[in-house]
């Protein structure tokens, strides 16, 4: 997939592959922002880069769009350099990056026309299938969060990038204006594009990402499509009711999948893998008497990444609580 002579192969690195990053590495003074840093993306997909503030996510998008040169490693993105090739590279790739801003008075019309890098952008038609197009002469000041990051998304793709890179995308959004970006986002994928997604929104990460790399003081702590990190790292699922008469704690111990039970007396909690819902579902059911307080919590990406930061140093106990801060 090499473009340029003198360029060198990284190894594992398919046809597939529209970002291949190993031993990435980054230092400020005697810090080290990304450490080692080992990263794919294939063609097509939506991947996340997850973890606390200062895990080293923002850092890592920066050299892969060549705005900051890393101190080590090898990086590819659609077969150059982003560093010493980052004139071939910047038509390909889009970006919406963390603080990005317009002049308050900037039409969304003169916004298109001054980021259109050709006469055959496809600046009308984006404003439309994103719902912009009646905001077309719109000052940039009027528009509200979530119109503001469709405008960021159609600045983005406007001249057919193949790869584009969001960075905390809904950050400070309200809840309808993030389904709505997410809905884009999720547009971008059915049309193929390849989204390169950085988020501390672990419900945002889940939603969208075909796979996420989960992040932690510069480095990979382990890498994966949401659902198998959930399996790996989540944390029981718990099946919570007021015990009918005749059904025996006993029993409900050596459902398949149980790994404990808590009685208080009146309400019993059952904790073990997914399957114990299944379980103890069908022992609910033949008993004739389904309980109205029935509760069910199934593990999720949080559960996830608290699971896998288990053991962690204590030191890093602040960024653990960072990263899942807000989604109790």
């Amino acid at each position: 997939m090499c473009r340029a002579a003198g360029l060198g192969t990284i190894d594992g690195m398919s046809e597939l592959d529209v970002v291949t990053v190993r031993g990435l590495r980054k230092t400020y003074g005697t810090r080290a922002v990304v450490d080692g840093l080992d990263l794919d993306v294939h063609a097509g997909e939506i991947v996340g880069l997850i973890g606390a503030n200062g895990a080293g996510k923002t850092t890592t998008v920066e050299c892969i769009q060549g705005l900051r040169r890393p101190d080590a490693g090898m990086l590819r993105v659609l077969g150059y350099d982003p560093v010493t090739q980052a004139e071939q590279l910047r038509p390909l790739v889009g970006s919406q990056l963390q603080d990005s801003a317009l002049p308050d008075r900037l039409r969304v019309g003169e916004a298109v026309e001054l980021f259109a890098t050709s006469r055959t952008s496809d600046g009308g038609e984006l404003l439309e299938r994103f719902g912009l197009v009646e905001r077309r002469k719109s000052p940039f000041s009027s528009l509200s969060g979530g119109e503001r990051q469709r405008l960021f998304l159609v600045l983005a793709l406007l001249n057919r990038p193949r790869l584009v890179i969001l960075d905390e995308l809904t950050q400070g959004l309200d809840p309808s204006a993030r389904r709505s970006v997410w809905a884009a986002v999720r547009q971008l994928h059915d049309a193929g594009t390849t989204v390169l997604l950085v988020t501390h929104e672990l419900d945002e990460a889940e939603a969208l990402c075909d796979r996420v790399f989960v992040m932690r003081s510069g480095q990979v702590l382990d890498a994966g499509p949401p659902a198998e990190l959930v399996d790996r790292h989540g944390r029981r699922a718990s099946v919570r009711f007021t015990l009918p008469v005749g059904i025996p704690l006993d029993g409900l111990r050596h459902l398949d999948g149980v790994r404990d039970v808590e009685w208080d007396g009146r309400r019993v909690a059952v904790h073990g893998d997914r399957r114990i819902i299944a379980h103890v579902g069908a022992v609910l059911v033949r008993s004739g008497s389904v309980p109205t307080d029935l509760s069910v919590r199934v593990p999720d990406l949080e559960d996830a990444l608290l699971g896998l930061l288990d053991g962690e140093p204590a030191a890093d106990a602040a960024a653990e609580d960072e990263l899942v801060g807000g989604h109790r």
